[in-house]
């Protein structure tokens, strides 16, 4: 039995402590309180890690900052960002209700999408979006018959694909020349699409944008990018360059991630060598939200089988953190009423939907003695496991708590069995 030290704290939110009697709070607050308060499966949010992470990334970028709410987005993570100065990406016409029905305002607003609908642009042009980031000539098309309409003429930015790489599973690279995204650099894609916008009386072009992918660990790749799209801007004088997002985080101890601060360092120096005067702005999702959260679960079942595996069975599973099944994602556990412990037991964490496939982390190293009714959290669950929630063998979907200086609110209740009929007109 090999000896796995305790869950190091660079995996866990920023307030996170180990009590004097071997216990993990975060914000103040004890992880096994919360689940007792609020149930499991449950969602906990460092409400400081997320300010700071935001207040790095403006730091870092002085041009520009749009939190990427794809990641996570909820009313209260909408005002947290609007308080912390930062403009917000949607992706969707949800997306885009969910932050105006939170009270952001419309003019901070960048929206994204690679087959945005007329009655999504028309959303978004009728509640005055600040950016419309365009994607395909089919979208010049709409949004000009729009204008045409009668509509204001929007502030836009072309979507380039650099032709970039990145070193990230393929389902979440979308730099490479072969991408749904974005104008192709390589082919003249790019060039055809600039021209149109800069004649066409329906768009207002202030800028270029790009996305290589997301969990990028290689700062040098991000920079690469931001190069091909900083030299084929160079002769256009336009006001914006987004770099996007995608820089990775560590969800393991094996890990280790760059920072935001990072980042900032190596684009400021290729805006410096290219001479570029445009503004440099970015689009964070992950490396804000992941860490700040861990999600809290309680044991159910516990299956061993001698020679083989044990497997440890939860209330959750891929209805509440998809990524494992969906990219092959690893993640780590711990127990937090023995945070301190040594965790030399190796079981797999597995879920509760019908599905082998329901695996929450393959190789869980957790301290000895677990038993049905002990809490288990998963840590650097904060981004794309809510907003990838799903209702699979009609599990409700769990409530989200933030917690701060020894307070703790719910910001997301837990869906009801009522809920999962709402819709149903049969």
């Amino acid at each position: 039995m090999t000896s796995v030290a305790p869950i190091p704290l660079r995996l866990l939110p920023d307030t996170a402590r180990v009590e004097s009697d071997g216990e993990l709070s975060i914000g103040g607050i004890r992880l096994t309180d919360l689940a007792a308060e609020y149930g499991t499966p449950l969602f906990v949010y460092d409400e400081q890690h997320l300010r700071n992470r935001c207040r790095e990334a403006r730091a870092a970028f002085p041009g520009g900052v749009a939190y990427a709410g794809k990641a996570f987005l909820c009313g209260a993570m909408v005002r947290l960002v609007e308080e912390e100065g930062l403009s917000l990406d949607v992706a969707t016409g949800g997306e885009l209700h969910v932050a105006l029905h939170a009270g952001f305002p419309p003019d901070r607003l960048v929206m994204h999408g690679n087959n945005k609908s007329r009655d999504e642009l028309a959303m978004a042009l009728d509640t005055g979006v600040g950016r419309i980031v365009v994607d395909s000539f089919d979208e010049m098309d709409r949004i000009e018959h729009l204008v045409a309409e009668g509509r204001e003429v929007p502030d836009v930015l072309l979507r380039l694909t650099p032709g970039v790489k990145a070193e990230t599973h393929e389902f979440i690279s979308t730099g490479q020349d072969d991408s749904k995204f974005g104008f192709t650099v390589s082919t003249g894609l790019a060039t055809a699409a600039v021209e149109r916008a800069q004649a066409s009386p329906h768009m207002n072009l202030v800028g270029l944008h790009s996305h290589i992918g997301s969990q990028v660990f290689e700062v040098e790749s991000l920079a690469r990018a931001f190069e091909v799209v900083a030299r084929f801007a160079a002769p256009l004088n336009l006001e914006e360059l987004s770099i996007g997002g995608g820089l990775g985080v560590a969800y393991v101890e094996s890990e280790e991630a760059p920072t935001l601060t990072e980042l900032g360092e190596a684009v400021a120096e290729v805006a410096r060598t290219t001479g570029i005067t445009s503004r440099v702005t970015i689009e964070p999702g992950r490396s804000i939200a992941a860490r700040a959260a861990v999600t809290l679960y309680t044991v159910g079942t516990i299956k061993e089988l001698p020679g083989i595996r044990t497997y440890l069975a939860v209330d959750g599973g891929f209805g509440d953190n998809p990524r494992p099944v969906l990219y092959g994602s690893d993640y780590t556990a711990f127990l937090p009423r023995a945070a301190a412990s040594e965790r030399p037991e190796t079981v797999r964490l597995v879920g509760k939907h019908c599905e082998s496939g329901d695996v929450l982390v393959r190789e869980a190293s957790l301290p000895p003695g677990v038993v049905v009714g002990d809490i288990v959290a998963t840590p650097v669950t904060g981004a794309y496991g809510h907003v990838m929630g799903n209702n699979y063998n009609m599990v409700l979907r769990p409530a989200v708590v933030f917690v701060s200086d020894g307070e703790s609110r719910l910001v997301v209740r837990r869906e009801t069995l009522a809920d999962l009929v709402a819709r149903d007109l049969g």
